[in-house]
């Protein structure tokens, strides 16, 4: 069954608000606002499938854009439920929101909530141009998209795997890990995460709304940098580990996995 596209976007709008209304109700319970990470990563996947069953471009496309979307998404959203969610306490900077939001803490996690429902909808918007894109047949395009996203969602988890060993170990505590990508980059997950979003540029190749794929990446990277990402888990590393995670902010880039520089006599 093909839809319009215009039918496509509202119907994933509405999934994704409600979808979220309900991870809200559930946080409610809970006390855990981190869900709302897991439901961003996994409407994004269930979104992207849904558009590539039902968009009108090449099936042989739509099936691996399909593929690479919710393939990404499982692994983040298992990720994040198992490490963030299940039998965690509650993450340093939803905490501080809830501090700093005081009683109406929780109307306003409401509005946070659904303002991550309609960032689902954003993100999935390239796989949807992707999906209706009608080159005949998988080409160096395809392929160029597809060796982009083994690159970046690799990465992504083996970056995410290191840290989790890291902090495994008893002697990690208040700590920063120094290991692996994280000896390049003090966020290498950030930096993959936003590489994959790349991956669908490709794919989209042709279309006449080819720039919204590319818009996607500068989307994330603006997020990543200013507002979501970096800024509030560079503040809550610094509050739990002091000292040495300044000595890391020093040596270490914060997105871009680079050669760590020698750090000099502080005053």
């Amino acid at each position: 069954m093909h839809l319009a596209p215009a039918i496509q976007i509202a119907s994933g709008l509405l999934v994704a608000s409600a979808m979220m209304a309900v991870l809200w109700l559930v946080q409610l319970r809970t006390r855990n606002a981190g869900i709302v990470d897991v439901g961003w990563a996994a409407g994004i996947g269930v979104l992207g499938i849904v558009f590539s069953a039902t968009s009108d471009g090449d099936l042989a496309r739509r099936a691996l854009v399909g593929v690479l979307i919710g393939a990404w998404s499982a692994r983040l959203a298992v990720y994040l439920l198992v490490n963030r969610v299940l039998g965690q306490p509650e993450e340093g900077r939803y905490v501080s929101l809830r501090e700093k939001w005081g009683a109406n803490a929780d109307l306003r996690l409401l509005w946070f909530f659904q303002i991550q429902a309609m960032t689902v909808v954003l993100f999935a918007l390239p796989v949807l141009v992707a999906a209706h894109t009608d080159r005949a047949g998988l080409d160096a395009w395809d392929w160029l998209g597809a060796a982009i996203w083994l690159v970046a969602a690799g990465n992504t988890a083996l970056a995410d795997w290191q840290l989790a060993r890291f902090k495994r170990r008893p002697e990690s505590r208040g700590k920063t890990c120094r290991e692996g990508w994280w000896r390049y980059s003090r966020h290498p997950n950030y930096f993959f995460e936003w590489l994959h979003w790349w991956a669908y540029v490709p794919l989209a190749v042709g279309s006449a709304y080819w720039p919204v794929p590319v818009a996607a990446p500068l989307v994330m990277l603006y997020f990543l940098l200013f507002v979501t990402g970096i800024p509030p888990t560079e503040a809550q590393a610094v509050a739990s580990r002091g000292d040495d995670y300044r000595s890391y902010q020093r040596t270490t880039g914060a997105f871009v996995p680079w050669l760590p520089k020698k750090e000099g006599p502080t005053a």
